[in-house]
């Protein structure tokens, strides 16, 4: 897990504006990582986890508490985005979510977040709003949006009694 966390660190930095702050340090991602429940998911160049010499070039954190999960953080390496990678990614996390029998996944934004509109292709719809709830770096206030989207249960094949 050590290499996947260099290579989420190498992500958050590129991938993250700085005037926002909104990127994490090593530290909070790894005690996230020791909390029950939590997931990190990397991609590759193709959005699949990395094969042994590829980079992670992008990530999904999630913390899972009973049937809800949320999706922490999400990012795609810059020179990386628009070849579909965040999306993947983002349907691996509600694929995992729906295999361990989540209701509905929550995430948290900030408003303007270019990331809106793949979350709202993907189902996620506003149920909140906290303004100016993002303070730090240069670029704030900035309102917070929650958003969330059920999940549907897998299928169980019916049997005949």
């Amino acid at each position: 897990m050590n290499d996947d966390i260099d290579g989420v660190m190498a992500v958050m930095a590129a991938a993250f504006d700085p005037a926002f702050g909104e990127a994490w340090t090593r530290r909070q991602v790894e005690d996230t990582l020791l909390l029950p429940g939590t997931a990190c998911l990397v991609a590759g160049p193709t959005g699949d986890p990395p094969a042994a010499d590829d980079p992670v070039t992008g990530f999904a954190l999630t913390r899972c508490v009973l049937d809800e999960e949320e999706l922490l953080l999400l990012a795609v390496q810059p020179r990386w985005r628009g070849r579909g990678i965040g999306r993947q990614l983002l349907q691996r996390v509600i694929a995992n979510a729906q295999q361990r029998d989540v209701a509905r996944l929550f995430l948290e934004m900030r408003d303007g977040n270019d990331a809106q509109r793949l979350y709202a292709k993907a189902g996620f719809a506003q149920v909140g709003r906290r303004p100016a709830y993002y303070r730090r770096g240069s670029g704030g206030p900035f309102d917070a949006i929650t958003c969330a989207m059920s999940i549907p249960p897998l299928l169980s094949p019916k049997y005949d009694d």
